[in-house]
């Protein structure tokens, strides 16, 4: 007990000459001097963050958009360089403030093998979005604006990132797929489409008189529409599964124009078919494009 009372008084004493002796003054100018260090860094950092990416964008606005407009193309590259540039801020930022610190980066990195074996782990997945990302830049096969469907996720591309690329669905649903799960892709964007109208038919219906009211409604609607590419072509009376038949008309048009033409062209034709007498099935199949 005596022991016990005798090393308590002995702490306690020790702990009174510390907090005595200690320089406050010193330890409070320590914690000034680097939170200020680390405020500046911080703002001089999101100075050159600002001024950069406004630079940038002056860049891309006044040099490189063509007089016709901004291009997809454009805008992809746009994106990827911003992405770049606000990373390597990040990288550059988060070092000079361990450096302040007192960390000594390089030696940690270098030094912890486990760390670096983890980080490299970590960082494997980064580099092959990374990669992924630039492979489809180069290639292009994807840029800001097209439609798309990658894997079971289809709508209009929105955004090409270093780690993501963002598709929103026709729904709104904005869809985050990182690069290196980007394999096959589907570009809807760069070649002609085909819509395909199919009007219902019955089998008693009268489908040698359907050629002639067609062609008269596209001579008509041909002209309101300049995005259908030549003639629409009369395909004639196929059958859809389940054993529906249907008389098929075949339009080219440019993408993404399709499923609006779809619908005009279709409305017209049941229009015309009924003003002449023609009686069609009550059910209607629903229009396809490719």
């Amino acid at each position: 007990m005596t022991d016990l009372v005798t090393t308590t008084a002995t702490s306690s004493k020790w702990f009174q000459h510390y907090i005595t002796s200690f320089d406050w003054e010193k330890f409070m100018h320590l914690i000034t001097s680097r939170f200020l260090s680390l405020l500046f860094l911080t703002l001089l950092f999101f100075v050159i963050n600002f001024v950069g990416k406004f630079i940038l964008r002056r860049s891309f606005k006044r040099y490189l958009v063509p007089k016709s407009g901004p291009s997809n193309r454009l805008q992809t590259i746009s994106m990827l360089t911003m992405n770049l540039f606000h990373y390597t801020i990040l990288f550059f930022w988060i070092y000079a403030l361990l450096s302040t610190l007192g960390v000594p980066v390089g030696t940690l990195i270098a030094g912890a093998g486990i760390f670096s074996l983890a980080l490299g782990l970590g960082a494997q997945g980064f580099v092959s979005d990374l990669v992924t990302g630039i492979s489809i830049l180069m290639e292009q096969q994807l840029d800001v604006g097209d439609v798309v469907q990658i894997g079971t996720i289809e709508g209009t591309v929105t955004s090409i990132g270093l780690r993501t690329t963002q598709v929103t669905s026709a729904d709104g649903t904005l869809n985050f797929i990182p690069n290196r799960n980007i394999t096959i892709v589907s570009n809807r964007s760069r070649n002609n489409m085909h819509a395909l109208v199919n009007i219902p038919i019955a089998p008693t219906t009268p489908v040698e008189k359907l050629p002639d009211i067609i062609k008269a409604v596209n001579e008509t609607l041909v002209p309101q529409h300049p995005s259908v590419i030549g003639e629409p072509a009369i395909t004639g009376v196929v059958t859809l599964p389940p054993n529906e038949l249907v008389f098929q008309v075949a339009l080219t048009c440019k993408s993404g124009s399709q499923f609006t033409l779809q619908a005009s062209f279709l409305t017209a034709y049941l229009k015309a078919i009924r003003q002449a007498g023609i009686q069609l099935p009550t059910h209607a199949s629903m229009p396809a494009s490719k």
